[in-house]
């Protein structure tokens, strides 16, 4: 039964145990924050694990501690509690299995559908998407370089923003980009570096962005001081420009779930967020003065301790793990590019595609040179594999939508 006062949903879609680090450090910046509300706030923190992500025992995944337990309703969401509700979505609602493993599962796309399921089923009237590697800070530069370390209210910003709105997105500040800082010289001139960024780019990332990042702060992006003070919040889409939102620090009111609609990205893709701002036409989108700081390296742990550095350094490509996730990323990326070109240039798709594989045809043997890899290979099949795929991947996309708008009301009445 729903709660007296204002239901609030934190997920996290996660497949690594940093989540843990990040809701225990957090769970009393979330208390304080919800003191400076006048409602009655209910706080519920949605947790769907996924083990294979990174092979990661399952106990790795409850190391919440006892007091936070004690102060925040914490709901795992299980495997047999996802086959429970395809049980149920079959028996009573007579869906099929086939598009009921579009909505329930894992995945970054399948994996916010299923915690949105969730919420909705637990009643909940908000739902903020949290990121397993974000930290609710802004990292602003000083005039002398330093680095200025605000907190930031997410909760209360998002509230204060959401009930009025179908959608609300903060900002996000750090390394927003898992793309290390690569020094442009023989080894990897800018030209060819350009070319595999313009490869791989998409609604968010372009190469004049990477490269003014790199050559002016070392690829750390600083919060503008006003927004992390909260002030300068506006509504996307008034210019007409496509209302882009990412994955966390992004609010849905799910009283107004009538708009909202599902996640999707092709198989092993990452673009979840991207296709789900696609259908955001007919909603309203608040960016909200709010920031998460992204250790997109998982570099700074230490910053959810309160040791806040003075600087922010490079990361550097030869540093561990750092190719592993840049290559994932790059993978990650390369499988959603060829559904959003079809998606806005239907007619210059060909064009486009056939310019994308170009680049990466020059540009692959000079990121295996730089990494001492022959892995970057891969990515010329990929989109091969890809591009052949493109109009079976958009089907997947409007039938993902179709069958979400028939079960959602049912869902939320339950």
């Amino acid at each position: 039964m729903k709660s007296t006062g204002i239901n609030f949903g934190i997920g996290f879609v996660t497949g690594r145990a940093n989540v843990c680090n990040v809701i225990n450090n957090y769970y009393q910046n979330i208390l304080e924050q919800l003191q400076k509300v006048s409602s009655n706030i209910n706080v519920t923190i949605f947790i769907l694990y996924d083990t294979s992500y990174q092979n990661v025992d399952k106990k790795e995944f409850y190391k919440i501690h006892p007091e936070v337990y004690k102060n925040i309703n914490i709901e795992y969401i299980t495997q047999e509690d996802i086959e429970e509700e395809k049980k149920i979505l079959k028996g009573r609602y007579g869906c099929a299995a086939k598009e009921i493993n579009t909505i329930l599962g894992y995945g970054h796309a399948m994996g916010r559908n299923t915690v949105m399921y969730f919420a909705l089923k637990n009643k909940m009237d908000y739902l903020l998407f949290w990121d397993d590697d974000e930290y609710p800070l802004a990292c602003i530069k000083g005039e002398n370089g330093e680095i200025i370390w605000k907190k930031q209210d997410n909760i209360v910003k998002h509230l204060e923003n959401i009930k009025n709105a179908d959608v609300s997105i903060g900002y996000h500040c750090g390394y927003i980009s898992p793309i290390p800082y690569v020094k442009l010289n023989d080894e990897i001139s800018e030209m060819d570096f350009k070319k595999y960024i313009e490869a791989i780019s998409n609604e968010i990332i372009d190469w004049q962005k990477i490269k003014n990042l790199m050559q002016i702060d070392n690829g750390v992006t600083y919060a503008n001081p006003e927004i992390a003070n909260g002030i300068g919040k506006y509504e996307l889409g008034l210019d007409n420009s496509k209302k882009w939102v990412s994955g966390s620090t992004l609010c849905i009111n799910l009283k107004h779930i009538d708009v909202i609609p599902a996640f999707y990205n092709p198989p092993g893709a990452r673009g979840e967020d991207t296709f789900f701002s696609m259908m955001l036409d007919n909603c309203k989108v608040i960016k909200v003065p709010v920031y998460h700081f992204h250790d997109g390296f998982l570099k700074y742990k230490s910053l959810m301790n309160d040791k806040f550095p003075k600087k922010l350094r490079k990361i550097e490509t030869k540093e561990e793990n750092v190719e592993e996730r840049f290559l994932k990323a790059s993978v990650g990326w390369l499988k959603y590019k060829p559904l959003l070109l079809y998606i806005q240039e239907p007619k210059k798709y060909n064009e486009k595609i056939q310019t994308m594989k170009k680049n990466l045809e020059i540009s692959v043997p000079k990121m295996n040179d730089l990494f001492k890899t022959n892995c970057f290979n891969k990515l010329n099949e990929i989109l091969e594999l890809y591009d052949q795929n493109v109009k079976k991947h958009y089907k997947a996309y409007v039938d993902i939508n179709k069958f979400w708008n028939n079960i959602k009301f049912n869902i939320s009445k339950v």
